[in-house]
């Protein structure tokens, strides 16, 4: 999720993925005022205003934007804000599925069609009463949450029959219904299902991830520059990687650095326990999701931000740590107490970890907490850490996009 501040607006994405775990796309709404209810009205109007504002690569990049929309917003002229082939308009049904109705807007939505927009609609227009819309279908969102699991079969082949679209399967949040569905034909996912998989007992880390953990290790312990040197030297990206970093021009340096002693030596262990953080997040091999790692480094950036408005500069460090180690989990691919284990860790950072309390647990909630449409849950940690929506909102943008500035 990300977040963007325009005139006090805060702007949530969700990831919708394929099934390479690929972005897809994000879903874009409103939660500028956690308290209260939104309507899809609402909601479009304001997510518009902060395309408008701050341009969608701010928000989502060269990916797909969905956004909820009412059949009344749909005249407004804030559709001449966005490219039409970048925009998904996830049309609602009819109250009522009334028949007059349904007719009377399928020449508006054909309309959009022809101007190059894309349409989105729920199962619901797999219904006989929407037959006049089901060829405008490029996309049908199936809310797993609403549907009947003995269901799922008929309505996919229902889709696959009547329409040409895109099949999305919403609220996707375990690896099993990932499963079953790829296997009916669903291409996109939209849930939390990358970030809650099928944990193991036991599992062995790829070459890469090993000596990432055990460069974090002989970091945290101090250990040699010999120690550390024989690290790089025996994984070869590992090594590239930091002297891709020491030798960028962030650094500023007058010549180049050809040695990894060198390199560790100018980074320091500070810098370098941070970088082999980051860089665990990205390590080849593991089974999660891409948007796993990217979901952690924004994490991790946001609660350093917001701890910087009453920590020490250490303790902003070790916020950081938790926000990127919190879906540690996920990336390894076993519980959380076992891969933090692996790790030698701060009681403080292992306490936000594993129980959710200590000085970072509200952080970590509210990091969470700005990745969902839970609007009490952000309220709640919010207000527990005394921050106003402005400043988690300003916040969450800085974080997105020093994210995004890492892989470029």
């Amino acid at each position: 999720m990300t977040v963007a501040d325009t005139a006090s607006m805060l702007i949530a994405r969700q990831p919708i993925v394929d099934k390479r775990r690929a972005v897809f796309g994000y879903e874009l709404f409103d939660r500028s005022h956690p308290g209260q209810a939104h309507t899809p009205a609402h909601d479009v109007a304001l997510v518009f205003s902060a395309l408008a504002h701050t341009g969608s690569e701010a928000l989502v990049g060269q990916f797909a934007i969905f956004v909820k929309s009412t059949h009344n917003s749909l005249a407004g002229g804030h559709l001449d804000l966005v490219q039409p082939e970048r925009l998904v308009l996830e049309i609602e049904g009819i109250a009522g599925d009334a028949p007059a109705e349904i007719d009377a807007h399928s020449h508006a939505l054909l309309g959009l069609r022809k101007r190059g927009f894309r349409l989105a609609f729920s199962q619901q227009v797999l219904d006989p009463a929407y037959a006049s819309w089901q060829p405008l279908a490029d996309f049908i969102k199936m809310d797993l949450a609403a549907i009947d699991p003995m269901q799922l079969p008929k309505l996919i082949q229902a889709a696959q029959t009547r329409t040409g679209a895109r099949l999305i399967a919403e609220k996707t949040e375990t690896a099993a219904q990932y499963e079953q569905l790829a296997g009916y034909g669903v291409e996109l996912f939209q849930g939390y299902w990358f970030a809650k998989p099928d944990l193991i007992k036991t599992r062995l880390l790829p070459p890469s991830q090993a000596n990432v953990i055990q460069l974090i290790n002989l970091v945290r312990n101090q250990a040699s520059t010999d120690e550390i040197e024989q690290v790089l030297k025996k994984d070869a990206m590992l090594g590239f990687n930091l002297m891709r970093l020491i030798n960028s021009s962030g650094f500023g340096l007058t010549r180049e650095i050809t040695s990894f002693r060198q390199a560790v030596m100018l980074l320091g262990l500070k810098k370098l326990f941070r970088w082999a953080a980051l860089l665990l997040t990205t390590a080849a091999g593991g089974a999660a999701s891409p948007v796993v790692g990217s979901t952690a480094v924004v994490r991790g950036r946001l609660m350093e931000l917001l701890a910087a408005e009453s920590m020490s500069p250490e303790e902003c460090d070790a916020a950081f740590v938790v926000g990127v180690f919190s879906l540690l989990d996920t990336m390894l691919g076993m519980p959380m107490e076992q891969a933090v284990g692996l790790l030698t860790l701060q009681p403080p950072i292992v306490d936000a970890l594993l129980h959710g309390n200590g000085p970072y647990a509200d952080l970590l909630a509210l990091a969470q907490a700005c990745e969902t449409g839970d609007a009490e849950s952000f309220r709640r940690a919010t207000a527990a850490l005394h921050l106003t929506e402005r400043q988690v909102s300003l916040a969450h943008l800085d974080a997105l996009a020093w994210a995004d500035a890492l892989v470029e």
